[in-house]
């Protein structure tokens, strides 16, 4: 008995490590195979005292037939395959818990979306309404804004859509890259738009021709129809700003656009009707100017600003010069920078990667190019 218990009994081919409480489906099998394992090479004194119910819970102080250095043995077997069921059973739990919020996340993402696109077109006929009967240019700004955003929400959300569906062997690695491409959609048709905007307040101002004043009806429309929109639109920009998803947070940042072109477009067709008319296609190149700046923005926010590859033999070495934000934290960015070394360097045909991070592309080159070999003394 003696030669049985310096044989330990948890040995299996695989290896099982805590490294944290996320197990694989290997793991999991892995400890099942070896608690089966286990009970099978128990001797019968120690397996005749196993309740079948519960059987890692045994008391062998009360077994008879071991000696006390047999009981202390199985006793840490016992606690050894306990710790082991621990960490699966808080990996499974751990596993099911980012499932569920995976799927709460994507059902957010997904109602954010739909509550924003279904208010721009609600808010789009009324905007429409308002435009006819004020005849104000500053409004009708807006309204082209609104019917824009109906038309960039299709696309943000044709985006989105393309995500889900997956096809691995046209997209091995997934369509996660649509999202940025969608975005850069976005900002152009939104800068198109304000510098629309822009051309028909210049031409209004040229021609010097003052519009029809508003009667109290039309104010009043007015009025009610606008601050509705910025109402609702400030309410969504609240909604949609604290979600994780690139593309929600963009519909945020259009949600804000709006509540400013709101603003504005309501203050400066009240001045113009009520004072002077030149203040609505002011007001309206106001807006035209902070869309073309706004959105331009959003397109040249990430930037690459060198790829250069090399080779000294059969695999290249490559340099990449990537643009970030300036305020961007020290850890995220060399997160990113990393990841992207790593992404180059698992292809087939480079042996090395180097990622350099910078906050702005204008710039001279960082590294001095040589023109001619540099003299040496002579030996």
């Amino acid at each position: 008995m003696e030669e049985e218990t310096k044989t330990p009994l948890l040995v299996a081919s695989t290896h099982i490590e805590k490294k944290d409480h996320s197990l694989s489906t290997d793991d999991r099998n892995a400890v099942t195979a070896l608690r089966s394992d286990f009970f099978s090479k128990l001797p019968e004194k120690v397996r005749s005292g196993l309740d079948p119910e519960s059987p890692l819970d045994i008391d062998l102080s009360k077994a008879t037939g071991l000696v006390e250095g047999e009981k202390e043995y199985y006793e840490k077997q016992f606690a050894t395959l306990r710790s082991f069921e621990e960490v699966e059973s808080l990996g499974s739990l751990h596993v099911i818990v980012d499932e569920d919020q995976d799927r709460n996340q994507q059902a957010q993402h997904e109602r954010a979306m739909k509550i924003s696109n279904w208010a721009n077109m609600l808010l789009l006929a009324f905007k429409i309404y308002a435009t006819v009967r004020s005849g104000s240019l500053a409004i009708a700004a807006s309204t082209l804004d609104s019917l824009l955003d109906v038309m960039a929400g299709g696309i943000l959300w044709f985006t989105h859509l393309s995500m889900k569906s997956i096809n691995i062997y046209k997209y091995p690695i997934g369509k996660l890259r649509v999202q940025p491409v969608g975005i850069i959609i976005f900002a152009a048709v939104m800068a198109t738009l304000g510098f629309q905007v822009l051309v028909q307040a210049v031409e209004q101002l040229i021609r010097d021709k003052p519009s029809e004043h508003m009667t109290m009806e039309q104010l009043l429309w007015l009025y009610v129809i606008m601050l509705t929109a910025t109402g609702v639109k400030l309410v969504l920009w609240i909604y949609c700003r604290s979600s994780g998803n690139k593309i929600v947070r963009a519909y945020a940042k259009d949600h804000y656009f709006d509540v400013v072109t709101n603003v504005v477009g309501l203050i400066a067709a009240v001045l113009g009707d009520q004072f002077y008319w030149w203040i609505d296609p002011s007001g309206a190149i106001v807006l035209a100017i902070y869309t073309i700046s706004n959105w331009s923005g959003t397109v040249l926010e990430n930037a690459v600003d060198t790829v250069r590859a090399y080779t000294f033999g059969v695999l290249y070495f490559v340099e990449v010069d990537i643009e970030l934000s300036e305020d961007m934290p020290l850890k995220e960015a060399h997160s990113i920078g990393e990841s992207l070394q790593i992404k180059i360097e698992e292809l087939t045909e480079v042996e090395r990667a180097f990622v350099h991070l910078d906050y702005e592309c204008e710039h001279k080159p960082e590294h001095s190019v040589l023109i001619r070999l540099p003299s040496s003394p002579p030996h």
